[in-house]
């Protein structure tokens, strides 16, 4: 991850979005966790800023990141009125979620194996 007045995504990580994207996990989702993977904790206008996604992408992302439980999520009251600021960490390293992501794709496989097999002895019956 490269600085600039923020932080924001390199060559390397744009690398590893296009991979995870290529395996079926949304380009927006990508992006979000390959960058809240590499900071300590942020809020959403840092992932809109660090990953050029606009507010609703993030927001989308970030239920779904922690819908999954690789990111948590805690409320920083502002000074005065208004709401607070969501500041997001990560939970499990991206080694845990490719292991959680590769066993949710051989189970897919293995069902539609399943689904084949059984289409094949319906049809191919006398």
């Amino acid at each position: 991850m490269k600085t600039r007045a923020n932080l924001a995504l390199d060559k390397e990580d744009e690398e590893i979005i296009r991979l995870f994207t290529e395996i079926g996990m949304p380009k927006f989702l990508s992006k979000a966790l390959m960058y809240i993977s590499q900071v300590d904790e942020c809020s959403s206008t840092d992932v809109e800023r660090g990953t050029n996604l606009r507010q609703p992408e993030v927001s989308l992302a970030m239920q779904e990141l922690r819908r999954r439980g690789w990111v948590k999520k805690r409320d920083l009251k502002r000074k005065g009125k208004g709401r607070p600021v969501h500041i997001y960490t990560s939970t499990i390293g991206l080694s845990e979620i490719l292991k959680t992501i590769e066993q949710e794709k051989m189970k897919e496989l293995e069902e539609a194996k399943n689904g084949i097999a059984e289409l094949k002895s319906i049809l191919l019956s006398p």
